[in-house]
């Protein structure tokens, strides 16, 4: 499946070792998020993409999530047309949580999805 030019795939196609960037706002990501992710608001996402570019320099495909997938499918575009291996997944942070999997805060708690 795509959005546009971009892969789509949805929450199942993640597994424990996967590149997951979530571009949601601060105070989305701090009421909880996929623990190893990493957070880019999208809102700052081209003044800090060099952060994305070292963390993933190993050329591993990057999974882009917001909460829903809109935000998301914009930042995986951009990436896609830097040359990047970057999809979009569908339904994002809402479809994680309501799949069971985990929603952590930074200090490792239990988080919930805002």
């Amino acid at each position: 499946m795509s959005f546009g030019t971009v892969p789509v795939v949805g929450v199942d196609a993640l597994d424990a070792d996967s590149f997951i960037l979530d571009v949601r706002e601060q105070d989305e990501w701090d009421a909880g998020h996929a623990e190893g992710a990493l957070h880019i608001p999208m809102s700052q996402f081209v003044a800090r993409f060099g952060e994305l570019t070292e963390a993933a320099e190993d050329g591993r495909r990057v999974f882009v999530m917001c909460r829903v997938g809109g935000r998301s499918a914009q930042v995986a575009r951009y990436l896609v047309g830097q040359g990047v291996d970057a999809v979009n997944v569908d339904g994002g942070m809402q479809d994680w949580e309501a799949s069971g999997r985990p929603v952590v805060t930074d200090a490792g708690a239990p988080g919930t999805v805002v």
